[in-house]
């Protein structure tokens, strides 16, 4: 493994310099054009080379930071509201133990067809392989936030709601000055679980999306059936874990700088 590392890592500065001297033969030729004819027109050429480790690990998490953010921006938002509304939460909530349990295996023919249908352009901004990945990935780290998100706002001392509707505080400052700060612990707690599940789907998503990541970087080392094969998948199994590890203690460094209750933090 460590051996296989090393190699990785080669790789990586190997691809970086056969880049680097891409860019500087196109600089060199554009300016030779612009010598011989300073109406030339110029066009910049991006350097399309195999994908590395080191970037399948970033392309990873660009795509489950993608799928994260937005999960948590809608269960959160939705959250709130339900946890504000015992109506609103009885009637989202049978829609929320239907959904929670589907496999991202389901989810991904689905999210896949949409995708291909919907996102149609001659000059895409990004890939469907990767759109395919983060939507999936949203839809599975949804539920642990969204229900977290829901628990911490109903269950916040009816005292404190009382005292805004004393001072006469409208929905928005009631929810941004009482509401968010006494749910804090919760929310976090749900967006820790949130994203490890995200990071564990997108490894999966991204074998069957061929997104160029981790998930993808596994599947082919397998394909190709190499002597070094194994020892590079547990390179990339490792990765993966110590990725998941550094991610959860980023959220609970967050959890700790924004929760006013320390106490209530869960390590």
């Amino acid at each position: 493994m460590w051996q296989q590392v090393k190699v990785l890592t080669a790789e990586h500065q190997a691809e970086r310099q056969r880049a680097e001297a891409f860019y500087q033969r196109q600089q060199l030729r554009n300016a030779e054009r612009l010598a011989a004819d300073p109406n030339a027109e110029i066009k910049l050429h991006l350097y399309i080379g195999r994908p590395t480790f080191v970037d399948q690990v970033c392309t990873s998490l660009l795509t489950v930071f993608t799928g994260f953010l937005l999960a948590s921006l809608l269960a959160i938002l939705l959250g709130i509201v339900s946890g504000l509304g015992q109506n609103l939460y009885n009637a989202i909530n049978p829609l929320i133990q239907l959904f929670k349990p589907v496999s991202p295996l389901a989810w991904l023919p689905i999210v896949t067809m949409v995708v291909s249908t919907a996102y149609v352009s001659v000059d895409p901004l990004f890939s469907k392989a990767f759109i395919t990945s983060a939507v999936t990935v949203m839809l599975c780290s949804l539920w642990p936030t969204l229900i977290n998100t829901v628990v911490g706002v109903s269950s916040i001392d009816r005292d404190l709601l009382n005292v805004g509707k004393v001072l006469q505080l409208n929905y928005l400052t009631t929810v941004w000055k009482i509401v968010i700060p006494s749910s804090i612990p919760m929310i976090f707690t749900g967006l820790r679980i949130s994203l490890g599940i995200g990071w564990m789907v997108l490894i999966a998503a991204e074998v069957l999306a061929q997104n160029p990541g981790l998930g993808k970087f596994v599947w082919d080392e397998f394909q190709s059936g190499s002597s070094n094969s194994l020892s590079r998948i547990m390179v990339a199994v490792l990765a993966i874990g110590l990725i998941g590890l550094l991610l959860d203690r980023i959220m609970l460094s967050l959890q700790k700088f924004f929760s006013y209750d320390k106490t209530a933090i869960i390590r």
